[in-house]
């Protein structure tokens, strides 16, 4: 004989939590645990890690839409500012994005299989290898651009005029001090304002 029962509150869907703490309640918590933390401090720099975590989410989003990652694009990215005729050799590549030749070459490979640059002898110099941007790859950075404006355009909305320079000014101020205080820190922008 079957009877029917409720579900056992096992079988039940467990409640949403929150997968992170307001930054209030956060900082709350740290000065629960540490009484000398500044909270204005905390406040601001929470806020910094969780907005530069949330844009490079919403970045990735953006390139996974365009079929490529964010480390092909940082490739893509040297290839263009290197300018026209958008050629660097694989270890200039390497150098500028902090990678080994054998990890440039594995993403190189990648990129030349799926159209985004190519990779051949220099006619002058047979030993050189030349990496050239694709229009497939050119029109994918482009695209990636675009994207991001509307993007930034959307998240800096109550932002405007001198509100923009100055955050721009305080902004360059932090991570100057950090590059000046932490010489060591990967991802140094050496000759940014």
């Amino acid at each position: 004989m079957t009877t029917d029962k409720p579900r056992p509150a096992a079988d039940k869907p467990a409640p949403a939590t929150p997968l992170e703490f307001g930054i209030a309640e956060q900082v709350a918590l740290y000065q629960r645990e540490f009484p000398t933390v500044d909270p204005q401090v905390e406040t601001i720099v929470q806020t910094l890690n969780r907005v530069s975590r949330r844009m490079g989410v919403a970045y990735d989003r953006q390139l996974t839409v365009l079929g490529i990652t964010s480390a092909e694009w940082e490739v893509l990215k040297a290839l263009v500012v290197a300018g026209s005729p958008y050629q660097l050799g694989p270890g200039e590549l390497a150098k500028r994005l902090g990678l080994t030749p054998a990890a440039m070459t594995h993403r190189i490979d990648r990129m030349v299989a799926d159209g985004l640059v190519t990779r051949e002898r220099d006619e002058n110099n047979r030993v050189r290898v030349i990496i050239e941007l694709t229009e497939t790859g050119r029109d994918k950075w482009l695209e990636s651009m675009r994207m991001a404006a509307v993007f930034e355009e959307e998240l800096l909305q109550d932002v405007a005029g001198e509100d923009r320079a100055a955050l721009s000014a305080m902004l360059g101020r932090m991570l100057r001090r950090i590059e000046e205080s932490r010489p060591d820190t990967p991802g140094r922008t050496a000759g940014q304002a």
